[in-house]
């Protein structure tokens, strides 16, 4: 049997912790808990719905305002 840790000059400890870390990160995938990074077009749409509320807020701050004035 080929002992990794020994052939790859690297300690026991290490090895094991990247083989759970490995392990748990393939699990996750297999279950269809992954991260990507957002396509152009989703982040053009997440601005642009950050903007829309935005807009939101700030008229409802005003008319609060309005309102403890009157």
């Amino acid at each position: 049997m080929h002992d990794p840790e020994r052939g790859e000059g690297i300690s026991q400890g290490v090895y094991y912790k990247w083989s759970k870390d490995f392990m748990e990160a393939g699990k996750k995938r297999l279950a269809g808990d992954t991260a990507r990074a957002a396509t152009m077009d989703e982040v053009k749409n997440l601005r642009s719905e950050a903007r829309d509320l935005k807009e939101v807020v700030a008229e409802q701050t005003l008319e609060m305002r309005l309102l403890k004035k009157a």
